[in-house]
């Protein structure tokens, strides 16, 4: 097959990306456009040699997974937030269920893996609003707007501010006057964003000439309570007459229902890859908001992570309790809590919570526990976890700030040192780790360290690094939860464990992330041998 020929096929599958995908004589082609169940006409524009991408010549046949519900007019032009907006939502979660078992078979080398049904939203959820409107965090590139001196004095206009979302496979922003996802919190901030730099001539960054002043706004809105934080990412110290965006910002907000409760600028200068700058500054109101989810509170602040679909969020944290061994369902062979004089003892497991964040996680689970360690290199995460423990009234949860992969033979290195009566470590608890690095480690947590029966992995997107998955295997925990937002990154991290002496037991995906190609993923691990 060559660059130019056009091609006649069936869409079996999607990308993450939006993009249909089929085979034509035994080549995979990926289609812009199209969706799973459409006969497509396709000239393919590149030819790889197991694959190629094509444009959309025609549709032969049309796909009965199609949805007409998703009238949206930026998805129309564009805009690449909601790449599975064409389908219909029991379609997109089909795709997405099969996808997660494809990965795990393909990538992790499982046969025929268990995968329960994936956890829907239902149309009551959301206050009625089922798979619309259910995030409680927007990213906005912010894109274009006021007067800016070129190179040589040249003074050019940039025409209308934008404030949206990239288009797809590319960093042109499309200007979104509303979107389905997001609250209408966001949305309205938005629009104040909007109409601030249009009267005050603000300029947003471009990367090409490296000028121009706001880069990024993100709105954080917390659900049960109202409250909303607004960051706003600049490429400089402060912005101009910014008592005047905060007032818009206020009224927009409260016009729609919530209520703007913090206020933070995050100067950022390189373009790194990240969203956010090392500083962020409370120019106004308070440096967290508060949420609850399952009767915890919680306070977010400005860099910490937090999942952003509460609805479902429950939900996800429910089948980590059951997974955990504290629910009913769950197929836990092989962990140390099947031991019948265990569970009549009312012996209890020491949890890991590693990428803990806020600490939701481990926090929810608290309560089936002896302990919770939760370990988080975002040190301000680490703080909120630490608040966030208090205010519940959580007195079995310690948090360290700092990369699992080396906390974690630190900590066990430590007490296997004390043990033998090394003179690597000090009698006051505070000397060093078994390489000999002063660390300062407090001997109750290595304990807890030490007794660890069961770790939650809750990763970024990339995964886990290989060696966080050897020190989680060093210290001999007998079951791994493992929360994934990616299954390509799963299924390899999987098989990495698999290798490490731990058996797959099953895995529930969870649609955090409606008419978009993400979604979340429980999996259930538990050590081959004790």
């Amino acid at each position: 097959m060559e660059k130019g020929q056009i091609v006649e096929f069936y869409i079996d599958d999607m990308s993450a990306e939006g993009q249909g995908i089929g085979r034509a004589d035994g080549l995979v082609v990926f289609v812009p456009g199209a969706v799973v169940g459409d006969k497509v006409k396709a000239q393919l524009t590149k030819v790889k040699k197991s694959y190629a991408f094509s444009k959309l010549v025609e549709i032969v046949e049309v796909s009965g997974q199609r949805s007409s519900e998703f009238d949206c007019e930026h998805f129309g032009k564009g805009c690449g937030g909601c790449p599975y907006g064409g389908l219909t939502y029991e379609a997109q979660t089909a795709l997405k269920e099969r996808q997660v078992k494809a990965k795990l078979e393909r990538l992790a080398g499982l046969e025929n893996p268990v995968i329960r049904p994936i956890i829907t939203m239902s149309e009551d959820d959301n206050d009625g609003m089922g798979p619309y409107r259910y995030r409680n965090k927007a990213q906005f590139p912010v894109s274009t707007g006021g007067i800016i001196t070129r190179k040589g004095g040249v003074v050019e206009n940039l025409g209308d501010p934008a404030v949206g979302f990239y288009r797809a496979r590319s960093h042109e922003v499309v200007d979104c006057g509303d979107c389905y996802l997001q609250s209408m919190a966001a949305m309205a901030a938005a629009d104040a964003m909007r109409r601030f730099m249009a009267e005050d001539n603000i300029t947003a960054w471009d990367p090409k000439w490296e000028k121009g002043l706001m880069r990024h706004l993100i709105v954080k809105t917390a659900f049960a309570t109202g409250e909303v934080m607004v960051i706003i990412v600049i490429n400089g110290k402060g912005i101009p007459n910014a008592a005047k965006l905060i007032e818009m910002l206020d009224d927009a907000i409260y016009d729609v229902g919530y209520s703007l409760e913090s206020v933070v600028v995050s100067s950022k200068k390189k373009d790194d890859g990240e969203i956010m700058g090392d500083k962020n500054t409370v120019i106004a109101g308070k440096p967290v908001i508060k949420d609850v989810i399952g009767g915890l509170e919680f306070e977010i602040s400005p860099a910490s992570f937090y999942q952003v679909n509460p609805v479902q969020m429950k939900l996800l944290y429910d089948k980590v309790r059951e997974y955990c061994g504290f629910g009913s369902g769950a197929d836990c062979s092989g962990s140390v809590f099947d031991d019948a004089d265990d569970m009549a003892g009312g012996k209890k497991p020491v949890i890991l919570d590693l990428y803990c964040g806020v600490g939701s996680i481990g926090l929810y689970c608290a309560d089936e526990a002896e302990a919770v360690v939760g370990i988080e290199v975002v040190k301000e995460a680490v703080v909120d976890a630490n608040r966030n423990a208090v205010i519940n009234g959580i007195v079995n949860a310690r948090y360290i700030c700092g990369k699992a992969e080396e906390i974690l033979p630190a900590y066990a290195g430590y007490e296997a040192a004390t043990d033998r009566g090394s003179d690597t470590a000090d009698s006051d608890g505070s000397g060093a780790d078994a390489a000999g690095v002063n660390s300062g480690i407090d001997r109750q947590l290595a304990d807890m360290i030490r007794r660890v029966d069961i770790a939650v992995l809750d990763p970024p997107r990339a995964g886990c690094r290989p060696e966080l998955l050897e020190a989680v295997a060093a210290v001999g925990v007998d079951r791994i939860v493992y929360v994934s937002c990616d299954p390509a990154t799963l299924a390899r991290d999987v098989k990495l464990l698999g290798e490490m002496g731990y058996e797959f037991a099953e895995a529930t995906p969870v649609d955090m992330f409606p008419h978009t190609g993400h979604v979340e993923t429980v999996c259930l691990m538990s050590r081959k041998e004790k």
